[in-house]
């Protein structure tokens, strides 16, 4: 029987979804035909981190039950976070998003919004999502292995980018870079 935790579970993912549907409908007709430079490492990431959501889901336990506050009580704050981080981060990157990594010939080094705080804040949201889903869930050693594999798939992303973005902005961004983590509050 669902619980009041699968509902939120599904709410979340809905509402992280949401900016980047709003995003597509925004999108400037002839946008998509902006070349970019690509590292194709970066498609490597994006399949670990995508693999890392469906290993929560393998498991058959439905959502925590409603009064176990030691799986909804982190999962709703480390859900809250993740839509704050996504809801501040896509507006903020606006025509720079992109799935692969790559830098315009026009792209902007974005550093508003979420980007004041991680220098990944989609990717940090990703991994508060997946934190919060597996709390929700209750499916402690599948989290690990997801959190696991959400790490490897992001730090390949990451590397892969921040490549894209020395190359492109210099001393720019190396100056963002040291004063602002990757994608862990706080974690140089």
């Amino acid at each position: 029987m669902p619980t009041p935790a699968l509902y939120v579970l599904i709410a979340l993912w809905i509402l992280w979804a949401l900016p980047f549907l709003l995003l597509r409908l925004r999108r400037v007709p002839g946008a998509a035909a902006r070349r970019a430079k690509t590292d194709p490492i970066s498609v490597l990431g994006m399949i670990l981190q995508g693999l890392a959501y469906p290993i929560l889901f393998m498991t058959r336990r439905l959502p925590a039950h409603p009064f176990d506050f030691w799986h909804i009580g982190p999962g709703l704050v480390l859900g809250f976070v993740s839509l704050f981080l996504v809801w501040s981060a896509v507006p903020a990157l606006g025509r720079q998003w992109r799935f692969q990594a790559g830098v315009y010939q026009d792209h902007v080094l974005v550093q508003s919004g979420a980007y004041r705080f991680v220098r990944h804040p989609i990717y940090t949201s990703m991994l508060a999502l997946l934190l919060a889903t597996g709390f929700l869930l209750g499916a402690p050693a599948r989290l690990a292995v997801a959190v696991l594999t959400m790490i490897v798939g992001t730090e390949i992303r990451v590397r892969a980018e921040e490549r894209l973005l020395a190359e492109h902005f210099g001393q720019e961004f190396a100056d963002y870079k040291a004063r602002v983590p990757a994608y862990i509050p706080f974690l140089r």
